[in-house]
Protein backbone atom coordinates (compact mmCIF):
# COMPACT_ATOMS: atom_id res chain seq x y z
CA UNK A 1 0.00 0.00 0.00
CA UNK A 2 1.51 3.50 -0.84
CA UNK A 3 3.01 4.70 1.97
CA UNK A 4 4.48 1.56 3.62
CA UNK A 5 7.97 1.84 4.54
CA UNK A 6 10.42 0.26 5.88
CA UNK A 7 13.56 1.49 7.93
CA UNK A 8 16.87 -0.91 8.21
CA UNK A 9 19.82 0.68 10.33
CA UNK A 10 22.88 -0.89 9.35
CA UNK A 11 26.38 -1.65 11.31
CA UNK A 12 28.89 0.21 8.88
CA UNK A 13 32.08 -0.32 10.80
CA UNK A 14 32.02 2.01 14.01
CA UNK A 15 28.99 4.21 13.12
CA UNK A 16 25.67 3.11 11.58
CA UNK A 17 23.41 4.02 8.60
CA UNK A 18 19.96 3.95 8.00
CA UNK A 19 18.23 3.21 4.59
CA UNK A 20 14.66 3.34 3.78
CA UNK A 21 12.60 1.54 1.17
CA UNK A 22 9.27 3.13 0.66
CA UNK A 23 6.00 2.17 -1.53
CA UNK A 24 5.73 5.11 -3.54
CA UNK A 25 2.71 4.56 -5.68
CA UNK A 26 -0.51 3.90 -5.26
CA UNK A 27 -0.95 -0.21 -5.21
CA UNK A 28 2.48 -1.14 -4.70
CA UNK A 29 3.77 -2.67 -1.47
CA UNK A 30 7.39 -3.32 0.51
CA UNK A 31 8.03 -7.42 0.94
CA UNK A 32 10.71 -8.51 3.67
CA UNK A 33 12.46 -11.61 3.16
CA UNK A 34 15.43 -13.27 5.25
CA UNK A 35 16.84 -16.34 4.82
CA UNK A 36 21.02 -17.77 4.78
CA UNK A 37 22.36 -14.73 6.32
CA UNK A 38 20.64 -12.21 3.77
CA UNK A 39 18.06 -9.86 4.69
CA UNK A 40 15.73 -8.12 1.15
CA UNK A 41 13.86 -5.51 0.88
CA UNK A 42 11.68 -5.08 -2.11
CA UNK A 43 9.09 -2.58 -3.25
CA UNK A 44 6.26 -4.86 -5.13
CA UNK A 45 4.07 -3.62 -8.14
CA UNK A 46 0.25 -5.29 -7.76
CA UNK A 47 1.46 -8.04 -10.13
CA UNK A 48 4.24 -8.84 -7.96
CA UNK A 49 7.29 -7.38 -10.11
CA UNK A 50 10.07 -6.22 -8.35
CA UNK A 51 10.82 -2.14 -8.56
CA UNK A 52 13.34 -1.56 -6.37
CA UNK A 53 15.35 -4.42 -4.70
CA UNK A 54 17.76 -3.49 -1.09
CA UNK A 55 20.06 -6.36 0.37
CA UNK A 56 22.02 -6.48 3.29
CA UNK A 57 23.81 -8.83 4.91
CA UNK A 58 21.86 -10.21 8.59
CA UNK A 59 24.81 -9.95 10.56
CA UNK A 60 25.00 -6.37 9.91
CA UNK A 61 21.41 -5.78 10.41
CA UNK A 62 21.03 -3.94 13.56
CA UNK A 63 17.50 -2.70 13.36
CA UNK A 64 14.84 -3.50 10.62
CA UNK A 65 11.55 -1.19 11.89
CA UNK A 66 8.26 -1.69 9.48
CA UNK A 67 5.96 1.29 9.25
CA UNK A 68 2.65 0.45 7.81
CA UNK A 69 0.68 3.25 5.79
CA UNK A 70 -1.98 5.25 8.28
CA UNK A 71 -5.45 3.94 6.95
CA UNK A 72 -7.72 7.02 7.44
CA UNK A 73 -10.71 6.87 9.68
CA UNK A 74 -13.92 6.64 7.82
CA UNK A 75 -16.81 8.87 8.67
CA UNK A 76 -19.46 5.85 8.94
CA UNK A 77 -17.00 3.57 10.95
CA UNK A 78 -18.09 2.84 14.44
CA UNK A 79 -16.88 -0.01 16.60
CA UNK A 80 -19.81 -2.44 17.36
CA UNK A 81 -19.59 -4.25 20.94
CA UNK A 82 -19.44 -7.90 20.27
CA UNK A 83 -22.46 -9.87 21.63
CA UNK A 84 -22.78 -13.26 22.97
CA UNK A 85 -25.73 -15.58 21.51
CA UNK A 86 -27.82 -16.83 24.04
Amino acid sequence: MKGDRVEIVVDAGGSTRTFEVEATRAGRRVDVRHGRGLVEVTELTRGGTAVRTARFLAGRVIALVEHPAADPALQDDEVTPLRRSA
